[in-house]
């Protein structure tokens, strides 16, 4: 058990695993991450660090957004894609200098991740390792959460750009969310200088990333979809200007010649699905047309999900969970509009 875990413990926190699962009030929590602002260990996320003089070029050849235009100090959304072009993994990917890169992905992905991505580097000049032990992360979180953070350390950083502070840094995420990366020695006094931030579980940050109408891919949902099924062209998360990647030729067909049948949606049910449920709608009778990505408690009861389904379903508005006669689900707006499609202008492959 480690100094961060008994600091955790003494304020009250029950663990679920790796997870913080609340301490003490869940339903208050979330309350506080819709109306206010919370801070949440981000414990059941991993840091998978990959260096050397040759990570740039190597990541650039794999994932889905442009590394070579991310600055040291900043980060962005970002994928990697099987030769099919369907996400495997999507992580936020943060630059700390020239050759070294951290992917933050769910820790549930980063065995899988790591070994498949070593398999890559063959000469290159590249090293690849779990570094999630280096830094504590603290997600903050929730509308008055810049406020918040702008109180504690001076200053909260813009979307997808980071700032020093004492023993790491901060970053602005999409939706409201900041995360800190820090060495272990001061995660306890960032913790204690965010006094007026309410301490809440992961199911928290959970909740304010579907919000976010930020998507992450579980082992339940690797390799079933390109990147634009769940706006990650929307997010910023793929290029259409850079060269080659994993991937990149199904992406690029997609894109252009506009065959998008399927897109992400926002959700709220009665009921929490689990991630990788299929989802059903009248007009499609017995066959699933769609896929639950994420789903988590909602503030006042029930649950909000991110999901995958057909385009004309969504239109249709009348998704089900998991069966024909299933718990309805109500779609709410998403946060940020999805691209335009195009005008179909051929076959893909």
């Amino acid at each position: 058990m480690s100094a961060w875990t008994d600091f955790l413990l003494a304020r009250g926190a029950s663990f679920d695993g790796p997870a913080v699962a609340d301490f003490g009030d869940p339903d208050g929590e979330l309350v506080a991450a819709r109306d206010a602002a919370v801070a949440c260990d981000l414990g059941p996320l991993a840091a998978l660090r990959v260096s050397g003089a040759d990570a740039a070029t190597f990541l650039q050849g794999q994932l889905t957004s442009d590394v070579d235009a991310l600055e040291p100090g900043s980060l962005h959304l970002s994928a990697w894609c099987s030769p099919k072009g369907r996400v495997l993994a999507n992580f936020m990917l943060r630059r700390i200098d020239a050759d070294g890169f951290e992917l933050l992905l769910p820790r549930l992905l980063l065995e899988s991740v790591q070994r498949r991505l070593t398999m890559f580097v063959l000469r290159s000049k590249v090293a690849i390792h779990d570094a999630s032990d280096a830094t504590i992360r603290i997600g903050i979180g929730g509308p008055a959460a810049a406020q918040c953070i702008a109180a504690a350390i001076g200053i909260a950083p813009a979307l997808h750009r980071s700032t020093a502070i004492e023993g790491g840094a901060m970053a602005g995420l999409p939706g409201s969310r900041f995360i800190a990366f820090l060495e272990p020695l001061h995660a306890a006094s960032l913790w204690h200088r965010l006094g007026a931030v309410c301490a809440a579980g992961f199911p928290c940050w959970r909740w304010l990333t579907i919000r976010a109408g930020v998507p992450m891919i579980l082992p339940s949902t690797q390799d079933r979809f390109i990147p634009q099924m769940i706006n990650l062209d929307a997010l910023g998360a793929v290029s259409f200007q850079k060269g080659c990647y994993t991937g990149q030729e199904i992406v690029a067909r997609t894109q252009y010649l506009g065959r998008l049948k399927e897109r992400l949606a926002l959700a709220h049910g009665n009921t929490v699905a689990e991630p990788g449920e299929r989802l059903y709608a009248p007009s499609f009778g017995d066959q699933p047309c769609g896929t639950v990505l994420n789903a988590g408690a909602a503030p006042g009861g029930g649950a909000d999900l991110l999901l995958v389904a057909q385009i004309a379903a969504i239109a249709a508005g009348e998704l089900r969970t998991g069966s024909q006669d299933g718990a309805a689900l109500t779609l709410l707006p998403l946060p940020y509009a999805a691209p335009t499609p195009a005008t179909p202008q051929g076959r893909i492959a």
